[in-house]
């Protein structure tokens, strides 16, 4: 039993308790598989059919990226309990195998999924400038 996406967005888009709301600011959302944390449909992974999002999780000092999608067994999307499937996303190289999927499934998030996905890439960096000391020898 599948709901239409417009139904549960107008349900979910003002009462929902992922919202974050601040004056003066837009509103924002912490629901887990949504891209930009905007509280709109076409980041919503709670109303849209094809969510796509992508997060850090890390495990001791190992960071991973980790893209988040709806998953694909309609057994597990019924009972809720599994409604996202989240797979890793490797961090090396230009050309990353799981940004093309995405592009398939949501080609109108292509862009911002790839500049996300540079952003979080971005931030794994170490800083490597060595503090120097104020009294240098002489």
């Amino acid at each position: 039993m599948s709901c239409h996406s417009d139904l549960v967005w107008m349900c979910v888009k003002k009462s929902s308790a992922f919202l974050r709301k601040n004056k003066n600011c837009p509103v924002f959302s912490a629901a887990p598989g949504n891209l930009a944390s905007l509280n709109k449909q076409k980041y919503s992974a709670l109303s849209h059919p094809k969510p796509v999002g992508l997060s850090v999780r890390k495990s001791g000092k190992k960071d991973t990226i980790i893209m988040t999608t709806k998953s694909t067994k309609d057994a597990s999307t019924i009972s809720g309990k599994n409604f996202f499937a989240q797979t890793g996303v490797a961090k090396g190289g230009k050309e990353v195998k799981g940004l093309g999927k995405v592009a398939l499934v949501r080609p109108d998030l292509a862009e911002e999924v790839a500049a996300k996905y540079a952003k979080i890439k971005l931030s794994f960096r170490k800083n490597k400038n060595v503090a120097k000391s104020r009294r240098a020898s002489k």
